[in-house]
C-alpha cells in the first residue's frame, strides 16, 4: 500500500502495508528512534507522538490511519536548533532517570500546552495520566511541565508544538 504523510515537517511517502503499526514505521522505515515500544498494546505512553495535532499511541496506530495525515515525533518538537522549552525543563528538573518514557511524556505535556497555556495541577496530572514511568519520577514530571506553563503564563505565549 503506498502511504504518504507529513512526518516532523517532512513529506514522507512510503510502500507498506496498512496494518503495520506508525511506531515502526517511524523506527524502522524513517530512522526516528526517539520514539520508543513500551508494551505495544497503547497503555504506557512511551510511544506517544502527535497525529493531526492528537497525542496517539504509535504502536497501536495502523500507518493507515496516519496517511495523509501530519506527525510530530520528539525529534520534530525542537524549535529549530533549541530544544522545546519542555525538554529544557526535563533537564533542569532532572526528570530522567532511565529515560525510557520520557519521549511519550513529553508529547502528552507538550500537547497539554498547546491546548492550555495556565493548566492547574489537577490538569497537568489528568493530562500525564496514562504515561508510566518505571523509575516513578511523576513529581519531577508535574514540576517540569509546572515550570514551562508558569514561564508560558508569565510571558504570554500560549504554549504549543513547533
Amino acid at each position: 500500500m503506498a502511504v504518504s504523510l507529513t512526518v516532523n515537517g517532512d513529506e514522507r511517502s512510503l510502500n507498506i502495508e496498512g496494518d503495520t503499526p506508525l511506531l515502526w514505521v517511524l523506527r524502522d522505515e524513517l530512522g526516528l528512534k526517539g520514539t520508543k515500544f513500551g508494551c505495544g498494546a497503547g497503555l504506557c505512553g512511551a510511544c506517544t507522538v502527535h497525529l493531526n495535532g492528537q497525542p496517539v499511541r504509535s504502536c497501536s496506530t495502523p500507518v493507515e490511519m496516519a496517511a495523509g495525515g501530519d506527525v510530530v515525533t520528539i525529534e520534530g518538537l525542537r524549535e529549530g536548533v533549541r530544544l522545546h522549552a519542555l525538554q529544557e525543563a526535563w533537564i533542569e528538573h532532572g526528570v530522567p532517570q532511565c529515560g525510557y518514557c520520557q519521549s511519550g511524556q513529553i508529547m502528552s505535556a507538550a500537547h497539554l500546552l498547546a491546548n492550555s497555556a495556565a493548566p492547574s495541577r489537577d490538569e497537568i496530572v489528568a493530562a500525564m495520566t496514562g504515561n508510566l514511568c518505571r523509575c516513578g519520577t511523576y513529581s519531577r514530571i508535574i514540576a517540569a511541565v509546572e515550570s514551562v506553563a508558569g514561564a508560558e503564563s508569565s510571558n504570554g505565549s500560549q504554549g504549543g508544538e513547533a
